[in-house]
């Protein structure tokens, strides 16, 4: 038997192994200089704005409002002032709770839901997908009055509060998060091959069994990918929380949109304390993202076959 191809094949795949030279010259798609170029101008419109930010946290207003970039003496005084001054505690805890919740049952109700859709034929499914596609077109903006008015009527007519309580929240937050979800999870399953599900069946595996043995395992960076955005859905909106809490269960952005409108006509704004309040609600979202950064660079091109 000839050992040339054996040969051809160990040089190719040492050309393209990992790290490899070769596989560095055919990746790279930018000059060294124009590359450093392009990413010091990303990293400098990124850092430059946040370090302005943090400058200003441990300023004095007076200094901000100068318009001093480096403060004249540094004081953490602010970070421990917004906790009582703009409500911070209540609403960083709300907003975890209901980001949280809406994140986790998100996940798991689309990775069920696309199972279906992927797996099996029935009548109705394209229209699903397309109704999931067409859902998100729709503005915000135009669903506010609609969910209010839904939501205050339940209480007339079946007698349950839902504006101004947490689940009525995370029920909004649910209703807008599950298509994006799920479609995500829909295009991460089609990766999937079939061959594992149906090894599963024949040792005897039911479907619920396949769908937690299997799929869920093997669709982890998916559904990481799908949680962590509706996440940020419900820990970024404004809109809703602000129409559909009270103040005893508004979220940490409605308490930061509060604390910066009673601030307006005075003779000089709380800039320090709300800086300060911007960078602590900024920071879960950005530790979030250092903990799972291996789930969203991998991301959906993670397949099921190693």
């Amino acid at each position: 038997m000839s050992t040339a191809p054996t040969a051809v094949g160990r040089r190719t795949s040492e050309n393209f192994r990992p790290g490899s030279k070769r596989q560095h010259e055919v990746t790279k798609l930018l000059p060294g200089p124009m590359l450093a170029i392009i990413l010091t101008v990303l990293c400098a419109l990124v850092l430059i704005p946040v370090a302005y930010i943090f400058l200003a946290s441990v300023n004095s207003d007076i200094g901000v409002a100068r318009g001093e970039f480096f403060p004249s003496s540094f004081s953490f005084e602010n970070y421990s002032t917004i906790w009582t001054s703009v409500g911070l505690a209540t609403g960083l805890a709300n907003s975890v709770l209901v980001a949280g919740s809406t994140a986790v049952v998100s996940a798991l109700m689309s990775i069920a839901t696309a199972y279906v859709l992927v797996r099996y034929q029935f009548r109705g499914r394209l229209t699903i997908l397309r109704g999931l596609l067409g859902l998100q077109s729709v503005p915000g903006t135009l669903m506010v009055l609609p969910v209010f008015v839904l939501f205050s009527s339940s209480a007339t007519y079946l007698g349950i509060q839902v504006i101004g309580t947490q689940w009525g929240l995370f029920v909004t937050y649910l209703t807008f998060a599950m298509p994006f979800s799920t479609w995500v999870m829909v295009t991460y399953l089609r990766g999937l091959p079939r061959e594992l599900e149906e090894a599963a069946r024949i040792d005897g595996a039911s479907n619920l069994g396949v769908l937690v043995r299997i799929i869920l395992p093997l669709s982890w960076p998916g559904v990481v990918v799908s949680g962590i955005f509706a996440f940020l859905l419900g820990w970024n909106d404004v809109l809703f929380a602000s129409v559909m809490t009270r103040p005893e269960s508004q979220t940490a952005a409605v308490a930061l949109q509060v604390f910066g409108a009673s601030q307006e006509g005075g003779a000089i704004p709380f800039y320090g304390q709300m800086m300060a309040a911007s960078l602590v609600c900024a920071a879960p979202v950005v530790i979030l993202y250092l903990i799972f950064q291996r789930y969203l660079v991998g991301g959906l091109t993670a397949g099921g076959v190693k």
